[in-house]
């Protein structure tokens, strides 16, 4: 579909092109020999009033009129050939250029379409599963002629955790949607205050895991909506909570770089593979092996809002990590006006 939709956008472009390029040349030929016959004419006459040149030439007004014939009919000839050449080699110039345009025009498009399709098959492939999972579950209980109330209670229960599971997929696409097209609030907030919040919102999730969380959070005024800035590393200290071993630390740092804040999110759990890193914010991306969804719940979509939400403030997110050792993820922000 984007091959012929390149060729016809490359015809547009030359076309255009070579429509202005045979106008100009036929401007340019009729102009150039119009003043050629009228500068050669002249030239006649002003010979004319020579003395050598009236007792040598005859000076006959058919004479005159024919004398500057000749020359006007092959300097004509010599122009009609170089602007026929030049119009080939722009020709030639603009296709070429017309279809690096044209690529360079649709490639955005492509790719768009392309992240569109992945999504949309990524996230009908996703809200499939635990559909899948309670119809399977609800057929089986409906054969029985008498459900026992103990495998009722167990099949509503294991139906509960799968609509929490699509609510908090329904959730995320929700996110991602609003961070594509809202308009954040920006003003001056520290990132002192941004890391105790995020931290107060898991508190519950560090008990359950016997996580170890140790802040070192220098006060650092940046410049973002306070709110998406929390979701930010709320996300990161989650997703750092989930791939940590049962008992271990994880530091949270907050600091001033160059002209940027920082607030860093460190953890001592499996770390991440070096090719795995390039897509970990690809929405719905999960490595196969150290991460996967036998080891830790969720479908991807933390680390693609993370990402948004940074670029979003003009900011953006560093990652170190080595499997087996653990995962640095730092965010860079700009400061606060007053700040810089």
């Amino acid at each position: 579909m984007f091959r012929s939709a390149t060729f016809r956008l490359t015809l547009w472009y030359l076309t255009i092109i070579m429509v202005i390029s045979v106008l100009f040349s036929v401007v340019l030929y009729t102009t150039s020999t119009r003043e050629l016959r009228v500068s050669l004419r002249r030239q006649a006459l002003m010979y004319q009033t020579l003395p050598w040149y009236r007792n040598n030439v005859p000076t006959n007004e058919d004479y005159v009129n024919d004398l500057p014939g000749q020359q006007v009919t092959q300097a004509e000839r010599r122009l009609a050939v170089n602007l026929i050449l030049l119009n080939l080699g722009i020709l030639v110039v603009s296709g070429g250029a017309g279809y690096f345009l044209a690529r360079r025009t649709l490639r955005p498009i492509e790719f768009a379409l392309e992240a569109q399709s992945r999504f949309t098959a990524d996230a009908s492939h996703e809200l499939r599963t635990p559909l899948t999972a309670m119809r399977t579950e609800i057929e089986v209980a409906l054969r029985q002629d008498k459900l026992p109330s103990a495998e009722a209670r167990e099949l509503l229960s294991s139906n509960l955790e799968e609509i929490n599971k699509l609510e908090a997929l329904s959730g995320g696409l929700l996110k991602l949607a609003q961070q594509n097209g809202s308009e954040l609030e920006k003003a001056s907030c520290s990132t002192e205050d941004i890391g105790t919040a995020a931290v107060a919102r898991l508190e519950k999730a560090v008990g359950q895991r016997h996580i170890k969380l140790e802040k070192s959070l220098d006060e650092v005024d940046v410049y973002g909506d306070r709110d998406s800035l929390v979701d930010l590393v709320a996300i990161l200290l989650d997703n750092a909570i989930k791939y940590s071993t049962s008992g271990g630390e994880i530091q949270l740092r907050s600091g001033l770089r160059g002209r940027q804040g920082f607030i860093e999110v460190q953890d001592h759990g499996q770390g991440i593979k070096i090719g795995d890193i390039p897509h970990i914010f690809d929405r719905f991306y999960r490595a196969d092996s150290s991460r996967n969804k036998n080891q830790a719940e969720g479908y991807g979509l933390g680390l693609s809002i993370a990402r948004q939400i940074a670029e979003a403030h003009r900011g953006s997110i560093e990652v170190q990590s080595t499997p087996g050792q653990g995962s640095t993820f730092r965010v860079l922000l700009p400061l606060a006006p007053h700040s810089t």
